[in-house]
């Protein structure tokens, strides 16, 4: 694997793979990879010719008061994961190589409607640094598709509502959550928890799933079904931000609908978890396809 961490270089390498015809896949990152980026790479294998991935921690995506400062920064392992996964181009820019003229006064990109509620009522501004970023590495990569984790539900909705509405040619691919052995998502920011909260994390995702089976069992009270795992969590020691029920569109419900999905962001300590669980409630080829 090669790494590059310039433009310049990054164009170069893309111009020669594209004159060869290959096709392209992308899958960017915050770097201090786990088995979940691991699983995007594999996909991306699958899918493409020529594999780019990128680790660039984007200031722009955190709030005041939120990780940037600790988050941790592993360049070097990174490196050897991406190259035992069968990355073959790894682009590891500084900040002032993607924002040459600052963090003030850039062109940002603002994606409403998927952008709207559940994260960025905890996390204003959050979406606008996602997009903008992703939109930038887009146009430099130029890949023929990119591949995003479903863990991060509604970052990868907000992604696909900006690749359609900007007309990129660009297949957006969501790849399936990797959990542990008891069912915690993989997250980078796991690490922050200490040994007794990781041992409690898992009861979010658990709690997720106790919606999702009531759900299939046809029960439709979905501001009861999301408070009694609010509260039941609170008794756990979460701190909880919002348990809500969504279309996978992240519509409103409707008690007639056939797919669903189950989202929630709640603090452990000084951690933040966020999850989702996607339901079908009938066996049928469309249902299935919105849960993918």
């Amino acid at each position: 694997m090669k790494t590059v961490d310039t433009v310049a270089q990054l164009r170069a390498e893309l111009a020669v793979r594209r004159a060869a015809g290959q096709r392209i896949a992308f899958v960017p990152t915050m770097g201090n990879l786990h088995q979940g980026h691991l699983q995007l790479m594999a996909r991306a294998r699958a899918v493409a010719d020529f594999i780019v991935s990128s680790v660039f921690v984007n200031p722009l995506q955190f709030g005041p008061g939120e990780d940037f400062e600790r988050y941790p920064r592993t360049l070097a392992q990174d490196q050897q994961k991406l190259t035992q996964a069968g990355v073959d181009l790894l682009f590891a820019p500084c900040e002032a190589e993607l924002y040459p003229h600052g963090r003030q006064g850039l062109t940002s990109i603002r994606v409403p409607r998927a952008s709207e509620g559940l994260e960025s009522a905890f996390r204003p501004g959050h979406f606008e640094g996602v997009a903008t970023v992703v939109n930038i590495l887009l146009n430099l990569v130029q890949p023929d598709v990119a591949l995003f984790g479903q863990k991060d539900y509604q970052q990868l909705a907000v992604i696909r509502q900006m690749v359609a509405d900007l007309h990129l040619p660009i297949e957006i691919i969501g790849v399936a959550t990797v959990r542990a052995a008891d069912g915690l998502a993989l997250s980078s920011r796991n690490q922050y928890l200490t040994a007794e909260q990781r041992a409690r994390a898992p009861r979010l995702h658990q709690a997720l799933t106790h919606i999702a089976s009531q759900l299939q069992a046809g029960q439709r009270d979905f501001a009861g079904l999301c408070e009694a795992q609010h509260e039941h969590l609170r008794g756990q020691g979460f701190s909880v931000q919002y348990i809500a029920i969504r279309r996978p569109d992240l519509a409103l419900p409707q008690a007639d609908d056939d797919a669903y999905v189950v989202l929630a962001a709640a603090g452990l300590g000084s951690t933040r978890l966020i999850d989702n669980v996607q339901v079908c409630v009938q066996a049928n080829i469309e249902a299935l396809d919105k849960c993918r």
